[in-house]
C-alpha cells in the first residue's frame, strides 16, 4: 500500500518540520523520522486505528503531540491532515 497527501496535509507537515527546526535541527529531523515510522505503521495496518467518522482513522506518533488523519481509497492511504492534538480537532473535515 502507498500513501499520498492531501495538498494542506502536506503544507501542516512542512509547517511542523519548520517549527521544529526552528528549535533544533535535531528535534526536526526526529519529528520527520517519527512521521515516517507512523506512515510506515499506517501502510502496513490501515485499519488498525480508530475511526474519526465513517471515512476516516487516526493514528497518532509515539513522541509528538501529532496525529496521522487519513482515509483508504482502494490500495492507497491519503493522508488528510497531519495535526497536532492540542489544536482545533475537527478542522480537516471539510477535506474529506
Amino acid at each position: 500500500m502507498t500513501h499520498d497527501f492531501h495538498p494542506d496535509a502536506k503544507q501542516e507537515l512542512s509547517d511542523a518540520v519548520a517549527y521544529y527546526d526552528n528549535v533544533s535541527r535535531e528535534l526536526s529531523d526526529a519529528f520527520i523520522e517519527e512521521v515516517e515510522q507512523t506512515l510506515n505503521r499506517i501502510e502496513k495496518f490501515p485499519e488498525a486505528w480508530p475511526q474519526l467518522s465513517k471515512n476516516t482513522r487516526r493514528c497518532r506518533t509515539v513522541s509528538f503531540p501529532y496525529g496521522i488523519v487519513y482515509t483508504i481509497k482502494e490500495q492507497q492511504i491519503l493522508v488528510i491532515a497531519v495535526m497536532h492534538l492540542q489544536r482545533k480537532p475537527n478542522y480537516w473535515t471539510n477535506r474529506i
